[in-house]
C-alpha cells in the first residue's frame, strides 16, 4: 500500500512573532538615545561655537588712558648728567628738609651686601652703593640684583689701592674708567652713575695735591665726585656694633642733610649688624632717606 508524503508546515504564532519585533524595535531605539543624544550636543556646540565667532567682535586694544592706569612708576635707572644734577650734589650738605643718604663703599661682596640689600628692601630704603671694579668683577650677580632693587651705583675706583689710584692724575681717570667698564660688564647696559668717591676722601693726606687736580679732569669728563659729613667708622677703628651706632649719632648731630659713610666689604658683618638701629634711628629723628636718583634726574 502506498501512501503520499504530505509537506508539513510549522504553525506560526503571530502573537510571538508581533511581541518579539516589538522588543527588537525596543532595543534598538534604546541603543541609538546615546547616539542621537551625542549628535544633537556636538551640532549644539557648532552652532553655538559659530554664533559666538560671528556675533562677538573682538576686544579693542587698550586705550592709552588705561595703560596710563596699569603702568606702576619705576625709578630712573640711568642717572643723567646736568647741571641741575651737578648743582644738587655739589649742594648736597644744604637742605631744608632733614634728609639722610645711606651710602656704603668698598663692595659689593658675597657676604655682607647681600644682608644689607635684604634689610634695605625690608626697610623700604633706597640706598647708593659705591663700588670697587675689583669686587665687580668677583661678584656681578650682586650688583645686578643692587641696581635692579633701585639703589645707586656710583664709582670708588678699581683697586683701592692709594699708590696706584693716586700715582698720577690720569691713573684716577683711568680706574674711574676700568670701574665704570666693569659695572656696565655686569649690568649689560651702558650706565654711568656720573659720580666717584675718592678713596679716604677727596681731600688731605698724602694725595693731596693729585687729588685736587683730578678733580677738575673728573669734571671735564662730566664726572661728579662726593665726601660724607657723617659715619660710623666701621673701617677707622670701631669694633663692636655700640660703637658704630654711637659714632653714627655723634656725627649725624642735628645736621639737616647727612650723607653716611658706611662698607659693605666681606669683613663688615658689624655694619650690617649696626644698620637696623641706625635706620631706627634716623627715622625717630625725622629723617626721610634718599638716594642720588632723587639729585641725578
Amino acid at each position: 500500500m502506498m501512501y503520499d508524503l504530505i509537506e508539513v508546515k510549522p504553525k506560526i504564532n503571530k502573537t510571538k512573532v508581533i511581541i518579539a519585533i516589538i522588543i527588537v524595535l525596543i532595543l534598538i531605539l534604546l541603543l541609538s538615545i546615546p547616539l542621537i543624544k551625542h549628535i544633537k550636543k556636538n551640532n549644539i556646540n557648532i552652532v553655538a561655537k559659530n554664533d559666538i565667532q560671528n556675533t562677538i567682535e573682538p576686544p579693542l586694544p587698550p586705550t592709552e588712558e588705561k595703560i596710563k592706569t596699569k603702568h606702576i612708576p619705576q625709578i630712573e635707572l640711568k642717572p643723567v648728567y646736568s647741571e641741575a644734577g651737578k648743582n644738587a650734589i655739589n649742594n648736597i650738605y644744604h637742605s631744608e628738609e632733614k634728609v639722610v643718604y645711606l651710602t656704603f663703599d668698598d663692595g659689593p661682596s658675597k657676604s655682607v651686601t647681600p644682608l644689607i640689600l635684604d634689610l634695605l628692601k625690608q626697610e623700604n630704603i633706597k640706598a647708593s652703593f659705591f663700588v670697587l671694579g675689583s669686587r665687580v668683577e668677583l661678584n656681578p650677580d650682586v650688583l645686578k640684583r643692587a641696581h635692579k632693587e633701585g639703589h645707586y651705583i656710583a664709582n670708588h675706583g678699581y683697586s683701592h689701592v692709594y699708590s696706584q689710584i693716586y700715582a698720577s692724575v690720569d691713573d684716577v681717570l683711568k680706574e674711574y674708567n676700568k670701574t665704570q667698564e666693569a659695572i656696565k660688564n655686569a649690568l649689560g647696559t651702558d650706565y654711568n652713575g656720573h659720580i666717584f668717591r675718592f678713596p679716604g676722601g677727596s681731600t688731605g693726606g698724602k694725595y693731596k695735591t693729585v687729588k685736587s687736580e683730578a678733580k677738575d679732569v673728573l669734571q671735564a669728563n662730566e664726572i661728579l665726585y662726593i665726601d660724607w659729613n657723617a659715619l660710623s667708622q666701621d673701617a677707622a677703628g670701631a669694633h663692636t656694633k655700640e660703637e658704630l651706632i654711637e659714632n653714627t649719632k655723634s656725627s649725624v648731630a642735628d645736621k639737616n642733610s647727612v650723607v653716611i659713610l658706611m662698607h659693605d666689604a666681606g669683613d663688615k658683618i658689624l655694619t650690617y649688624e649696626a644698620l637696623p638701629e641706625i635706620i631706627s634711628y634716623l627715622r625717630e629723628k625725622g629723617y626721610v632717606f634718599k638716594n642720588f636718583y632723587s639729585l641725578m634726574k
